[in-house]
Formats: structure tokens, sequence, C-alpha cells
């Protein structure tokens, strides 16, 4: 390694003394290696100049490569003016400006239909939200730790069970002494924000509530929305704090491992093997975790168990079963590197403009409500964090996987993921978001039927 270091430094130095007379070259590549995001300055500059044209002929192309285009200008640029903001940058306002200013701005009518259009349509059409997930947790799988894995998977329950008792306990607490009455404050403000997102949790609990109570569902539904909207940008606050508590106090955190032990088994070969993954390996991950997602999908067809939990569990028992080789573990954590480094904020803008309603998001702005939501979130995270520590895990990542439990089903927990810096934490988060959002629905329909 130290021999190639050695030749690319001296063909390095011998291109620069070889343009020492041409300045202008080495501005330009400078510029070059100046980013928004993961997109060169020069090309950033020369992508915004073609959508503005595109925009001003009223005609934004629907190719794929435009949508993408546009989604990246959109989500780096967002996410760069996070990380720049005193203060705020040390608690996620990345993921959060990447995130709701596209829902702010298409609220306000600031971004132009006819590109409006074309991110929506590529959003709800392609859902490649799934295909993101799909790589993340097939990648943060294959290159835990088998032990660890293990071991993380059965203990992450207690401190996820004790985080929603807890919430809910306190969430409805709180909502009562603030007036608004312990089967509101219970039914469409707690249950809501641990029901595992909009999908998943919102839609089922307003049908089932409808059904129950004899309202109509999309009444229902406008009153359980915005819990989930809210709750989840609560966590994502909270758990960029927690990340930036974590630097201060090391010994709080695993820097995304659950608890401790030999942590990635790719990670001290990650330098020795990234030589030895060639292009058709790196494509073989790709379509090894869109197989499982398929897998998943079949799953969910026949026997109507959420498509993402059962990848999920497919992928542990492919790494506890030792069935995939060390190079497909290698390639699978490059992809996972790739998605989590050049698909992160463009996934956010398309979530914030497609799929986030900023008209539903301020209905929770009321201040009983808003001290409600916050109380629910940081009860859940707070016993996540105590729990966990007393179980011998890293408390941080507890709570941060307790925060999960609280967003707004796979897109909060991309977001809440971002903001803590801990993306590989993935499947714990799916498994707090999936299946500690069914339970809750179900109980909770169960225990209101038993109320009306």
């Amino acid at each position: 390694m130290k021999a190639v270091d050695l030749n690319q430094a001296a063909a390095a130095a011998t291109l620069v003394h070889e343009d020492q007379g041409t300045s202008w070259r080495t501005v330009w590549w400078r510029l070059m290696a100046t980013r928004i995001g993961v997109i060169p300055l020069p090309v950033y500059v020369l992508l915004l100049a073609l959508i503005a044209g595109f925009v001003v002929l009223d005609k934004v192309p629907t190719d794929i490569s435009v949508s993408i285009a546009i989604l990246c200008v959109g989500g780096f640029t967002c996410g760069e003016i996070g990380k720049r903001l005193p203060v705020l940058r040390h608690i996620g306002a990345a993921a959060i400006f990447a995130t709701f200013v596209p829902s702010l701005l298409v609220y306000l009518h600031a971004i132009p239909p006819v590109l409006l259009d074309n991110v929506v349509k590529f959003t709800k059409v392609s859902n490649f939200l799934y295909l993101f997930i799909a790589s993340i947790i097939v990648g943060s799988i294959f290159s835990m730790d088998r032990a660890v894995l293990v071991k993380g998977f059965l203990k992450i329950f207690v401190p996820l069970a004790s985080g929603t008792v807890v919430a809910a306990i306190v969430g409805t607490l709180v909502g009562t002494a603030l007036g608004l009455g312990w089967k509101h404050a219970l039914f469409f403000i707690v249950v809501p924000i641990m029901a595992g997102g909009v999908g998943e949790g919102a839609i089922p609990l307003s049908i089932g509530y409808a059904g129950i109570l004899g309202q109509a569902q999309g009444d229902v539904f406008a009153q359980v929305l915005p819990p989930v909207m809210l709750g989840s940008l609560s966590a994502i606050l909270m758990s960029g704090t927690l990340n930036f508590i974590g630097k201060r106090k090391p010994h709080l955190t695993g820097k995304g491992r659950l608890q401790p032990g030999s942590g990635d088994e790719l990670a001290a070969e990650e330098e020795c093997h990234a030589g030895a993954v060639d292009v058709a390996g790196l494509a073989a991950a790709g379509l090894t975790a869109i197989s499982l997602y398929m897998l998943g999908l079949m799953c969910f067809r026949l026997f109507d168990f959420p498509a993402p939990v059962a990848m999920l569990f497919i992928a542990v028992l492919f790494k506890v079963g030792r069935l995939v080789s060390p190079q497909l573990q290698q390639s699978s954590h490059i992809v996972y590197k790739f998605f989590s480094t050049a698909v992160t904020y463009p996934l956010l803008f398309a979530i914030g403009a497609a799929m986030t309603p900023w008209e539903k998001l301020i209905a929770s702005f009321t201040v009983s409500n808003l001290i409600t939501i916050v109380s629910t979130v940081a009860a859940l995270m707070a016993t996540g964090f105590v729990v966990g520590r007393r179980m011998g895990m890293y408390p941080i990542e507890t709570a941060i996987v307790n925060a999960c439990h609280s967003g707004q089903g796979g897109t909060g927990d991309v977001a809440i993921l971002t903001a803590a810096n801990r993306m590989q934490m993935m499947p714990f988060a799916q498994i707090a978001t999936r299946i500690g959002g069914a339970i809750v629905v179900t109980l909770s329909l169960f225990v209101l039927s038993r109320l009306a």
C-alpha cells in the first residue's frame, strides 16, 4: 500500500511540475475538487443552468437521468446549507433541511410546477426509497460481526418495549394534564407517533379508528397524520443532539455499534481488500440486495408480512449461516457506503417534496400538542438510553434505535439515522419501525374497540 501511495505522490508531483505554466488548469482542478455534496462545483453550476433552462422552456424531461440530477442538486444544496448553520449543524440540520425545506417550498409554490411534477412522478413511480433501504440493510448486516449481530437482535427488544410502555404512559399523562383528555392524548397523539409511519401506521390506524368510532376515514387520517410527522421531526432533532453528545462523551457511544464487541468484520480489512473488489463484485452485491428485497415482497404477497422486515430477517439468516462469501460481503459494504454517501440527501429531498405535506406538519403546532409529542419522544429515547446502558449496550445507540420507533416510517429512519450519522444501524431501525409499529397499531385498535 505504501508503494502505491508513493507512486501516486510522484505522479501528482510530476503533473504539478508540468503544469506550473498553466495556472488556469490548476485553478480548474481546484474548482472540480470543491464539491456541493458529491457534485463538483463546475458540474453543479452547469446542472443549475440546465435545469433552469428546461424550466424556462416549460419542458423538463422525465428521463431518469434528469430526475436524478434534479434530486441531487436539490438534496445536496439543502444539505450543504444545513451543514453550515452554527449550532444547528451539530444536531442534524442537514437532514432536517433536506427533508423539510422542499416541503415548505412546495407549500409556498416556490418550486415551478413543471419541476415539481418531475420530482413527484419519479419518486412515486420508481419508489427508490426501497432500493435505498434494501442496499443499506443488506450492506450493513453483511458487514456486521455475526456474534454481535445475533446478540443485538435479541437484546434490542428490551429497551424498545420498555421505551414504548414508558412513552405511552408519559405522553398520555402530559396530554391529560394539558387538557387534551386521556383518550385523545393516547389514541390520537401518542399511538400515531409510535405506529410506524404513514403507510404502515397512520393509514391502518385511521381505517381502524374510523370503523370503531363510526367516523369518516379521511377525517380521522387528518388527525393522526400531524403527530406522525412532528414526532419524526422531534426524533431527528434529538438524534442529532445525541450524535453531538457522543462526540463529547465517547464512552457513551459505539459509533454505530449497538454493543461492545469486535465491531465490523470488514473494518480492519477494508483497506487491504479494497483493490480485490471489482465492478462485477459490486454488481453482484447490488443484485443480491434487490433479490432479497424481492423475496421480502413475495413474503408480503403470501403471508402479509412487511417486505422490509422479511428481507431483514432473510439477510440475517444468510449472515448467520455463513452463506455469503467474504468478497460479496466486502462488495455489499461498498454498495452500502455508496448509497449512504450519494443517495441519502437526494432521497430526503424527494421525500420532502413528494411525500411530506407542510400543511399537515404545521397543523400540530399547538402548545399542548407540541409538549405532548416532544414529551413522548423524549421519554421513548430516554428509556432506551437508560435500559440500554443497564444491559451493557451503548446507550446513545439504543436511544437512537428507539427514536426510529417514533419516526415517519422508512423515510423517518433515513432522516433520523442521517442526523445521527449512524446509517449502519438501519437493520435495528427497521425492527423498531416495522415490528414495533405493527405491535402498537394492533394493540391500540384492540384496546379502543373495547373502550368504544
